[in-house]
């Protein structure tokens, strides 16, 4: 069964960017994890689902506006959980709106931890590669369109590979 997920793929120059600082980190995961927002985090689907989930997609994507969105700075979700990431400063209720509509479709996940749009940059390091990311991305400022986002699956490999993309095409521009 494929193990999917659905996020905002950062664009370059700033996914490089992104990139290079989760690497500097030392996390693990930084060669197989594009830099992204998750709307859906990594879920099972069993293989006669993937189609049913695609068109839902499909339709999520047809009734969302493009939008923009802002990162700026960092936080942490330390002591919860041992991660800094890149904080969504402007586009952030148009997240929630797209991450509530991906999961009301036939796909049903259960979150561990209540949404919270954000580029995670350092994952499963030690506090102190945690502290130095986040001081080194402090002032990390980007803003861009988002003009879709992307269903990725997880290889053999444990490297995430966009399957689609859905362009967002909803009436006028989301501002939020």
């Amino acid at each position: 069964m494929p193990v999917v997920g659905v996020a905002i793929a950062i664009p370059e120059p700033h996914r490089a960017k992104l990139s290079a600082a989760r690497h500097a980190a030392g996390d693990p995961m930084a060669a197989v994890i594009p830099p992204h927002v998750t709307l859906l985090p990594p879920t099972v689907i069993p293989g006669t689902d993937l189609d049913a989930f695609i068109d839902h997609l499909s339709s999520v994507a047809d009734s969302h506006p493009a939008f923009t969105m802002r990162l700026a700075g960092t936080g942490s979700f330390r002591p919860v959980s041992p991660v800094v990431f890149v904080q969504v400063s402007e586009g952030i209720s148009s997240c929630e709106r797209l991450e509530r509509a991906i999961r009301s479709g036939p796909v049903e996940r259960r979150l561990e931890f209540d949404y919270h749009p954000h580029v995670t940059i350092a994952h499963h390091v030690e506090d102190e590669a945690l502290d130095a990311t986040a001081r080194s991305t402090a002032d990390f400022v980007a803003e861009f369109p988002v003009v879709g986002f992307d269903l990725f699956e997880q290889g053999n490999d444990d490297v995430w590979r966009p399957l689609r993309t859905f362009s967002l095409e909803g009436a006028g521009r989301d501002r939020s």
